[in-house]
């Protein structure tokens, strides 16, 4: 087994390990545009609460309101946002400035990307995943919930942020070791 051939497969397994998220994440835009609906039309009927039961359930409390369904909405949001950054990634479907790059070659486009996810990207990650998790401890610690009759336990939508960064992450260390393996390898296509 060669070195290209071993940084070349780890980064494949990161890098599609990395999409597998977002792709389970993009079937939430489903259920979203269902609470949409509902949310609309409950609107439109004047429905305050829409269902209430005995004990507290995770994230809903005892009832489900108009307000919860909203807030629900952007939690769905949050998740497909945070997962589906990095099915992006993956893909190499994320937006960048292509003017330059069209003139590099394979390894020159490798090199760059290389440089960006190392001086940016993963160090992004890193900063903005470590410093998300005292956000998403004090959420938890507090019990934070909705201020307006809305959803509970605020640190379930909060803890997307931490492992959405990991995600992100394990894409961005995957897509090293692709341009790794196109720079030491004379391979062509890192993305495939």
């Amino acid at each position: 087994m060669t070195r290209r051939s071993t940084l070349e497969r780890a980064g494949h397994a990161l890098v599609q390990a990395s999409a597998w998220p977002g792709r389970v994440a993009a079937w939430l835009v489903l259920p979203m545009i269902a609470l949409v609906l509902v949310a609309v039309v409950g609107s439109l009927m004047k429905w305050g609460q829409l269902a209430s039961w005995e004990a507290d359930l995770p994230l809903f409390g005892s009832e489900l309101t108009l307000t919860g369904l909203a807030e629900l909405q952007w939690h769905l949001q949050a998740i497909i946002v945070m997962l589906g950054v990095s099915y992006a990634l993956a893909r190499d479907a994320h937006v960048k400035v292509d003017m330059l790059s069209v003139r590099f070659t394979p390894r020159g486009k490798a090199l760059v990307d290389l440089l960006g996810d190392l001086v940016f990207l993963l160090p992004f990650c890193a900063i903005i995943g470590w410093l998300s998790l005292g956000f998403v401890e004090f959420s938890y610690s507090t019990g934070e919930r909705s201020d307006y009759g809305g959803l509970t336990d605020r640190y379930l939508v909060k803890s997307i942020l931490p492992i959405g960064f990991v995600v992100l992450a394990l894409c961005g260390v995957g897509r090293v070791l692709l341009h790794l393996g196109v720079l030491f390898g004379g391979g062509d296509r890192p993305h495939d």
